[in-house]
């Protein structure tokens, strides 16, 4: 499977690994990689957790699987690395960003400034084969990802969930909501972007972090010269 958990998750998610359901997701996940292309590639696929430390969440993003594409997903929801083409959600975000911040689109979708900044860019589903989406839906990771927001939720610290669309929203149950900001909207796909575009939702984190007593996110993206389209 991947690499181990992060040390600042290590002691409120450790016990979730030594689980039944995820010995057989272990095992689901190497028997996939043994036949197919699968995305994140091993060493990524707790790249959300490693880039934001338990400790240090203020705003919890939640996607759905990995993108399926070549040198798409690397473990962040909604980012790719620098110099892959910026997919349609992404380019929905970034558009409403530059038009409720004035932050120019970048030249790139690399989430990562975000993540060390305390923005846990979490999937539901960690890993996924590739051009299948939902591949791996059902297999484990949604039980692990459920104990990544129960975990935060049962912070005393307060963050902001952020739940896009209506799979994320299914989420909402697992978050105490007198201690914790929700945020909820359309999800920034094609589908729903006349939903989403003008929803405002970069102020009212930016509300709701100060309102936490945390320093406010900077969501602005370097550009790093690698546009790939």
């Amino acid at each position: 499977m991947p690499s181990m958990l992060p040390d600042s998750w290590q002691s409120v998610l450790g016990e979730e690994l030594d689980k039944p359901y995820f010995q057989q997701l272990d095992e689901f996940v190497e028997a996939e990689r043994k036949e197919h292309r699968i995305f994140p590639p091993r060493e990524e696929v707790f790249a959300a957790l490693e880039a934001t430390p338990f400790d240090r969440v203020k705003v919890l993003i939640l996607g759905q699987d990995p993108y399926h594409g070549e040198g798409q997903g690397h473990g962040l929801c909604f980012s790719v690395r620098p110099g892959v083409r910026t997919p349609p959600s992404l380019r929905n975000i970034f558009k409403e960003m530059r038009d409720e911040l004035g932050h120019p689109v970048p030249d790139n979708g690399y989430l990562l400034p975000w993540a060390e900044q305390g923005v846990l860019l979490l999937n539901a589903v960690l890993t996924v084969r590739e051009a299948e989406a939902n591949s791996h839906k059902g297999k484990g990771w949604e039980k692990f990802t459920d104990a990544v927001i129960t975990a935060v939720s049962a912070r005393t610290d307060p963050a902001v969930f952020v739940l896009w669309g209506n799979y994320a929203k299914k989420k909402l149950p697992l978050i105490d909501t007198a201690r914790h900001t929700v945020i909820q909207g359309a999800h920034p796909s094609p589908l729903s972007a006349k939903l989403f575009l003008g929803s405002r939702p970069f102020t009212q984190i930016d509300a709701a972090v100060r309102a936490q007593g945390h320093e406010p996110i900077d969501w602005r993206i370097p550009d790093l010269g690698v546009r790939a389209g």
